[in-house]
């Protein structure tokens, strides 16, 4: 096997699609205070990141598994927070990350920033940042 092969071979067994109606990420305003966001899809009441997963048997046997959520340079929306966001896939490209067969081409090119002009940015409430807090009014600011 080539090594392209072998990169593919894998790679592409531990995609994964994560499922997500918003996210956060949080601006830095002063040394003390970060006001976070959410990011949404436009039109999408429900989109996926790109993941990728794996699975492993920790020193007493037992299996752990994990994700984690791939990233990319911010688009021009984005930028205005964090330099970084997870990559969003069109629908159209889902069966294409989650394919198992092995090609030269890995879906590299699938790992761009989403299009700014689809997504929108709200300032969220700032209490989103503790764990103890959970709920829809999370998404709106305070």
């Amino acid at each position: 096997m080539n090594r392209s092969r072998s990169a593919a071979a894998s790679f592409l067994p531990h995609s994964c699609l994560i499922p997500a109606s918003a996210f956060y990420e949080w601006k830095k305003i002063d040394a003390k205070t970060k006001q976070p966001y959410a990011f949404t899809v436009r039109g999408s009441p429900l989109f996926a990141f790109a993941g990728l997963w794996d699975a492993w048997k920790d020193g007493q046997g037992h299996w752990l598994q994990s994700f984690s959520i791939v990233t990319t340079e911010a688009n021009e929306l984005m930028q205005r927070v964090h330099t970084r966001m997870p990559v969003i896939l069109h629908s159209r490209d889902y069966d294409r990350w989650l394919s198992r067969e092995v090609t030269e081409q890995l879906p590299l090119d699938l790992l761009r920033p989403y299009e700014a002009e689809d997504m929108e940015m709200t300032a969220a409430n700032p209490l989103v940042g503790n764990v103890r807090n959970n709920g829809p009014n999370m998404l709106n600011s305070a």
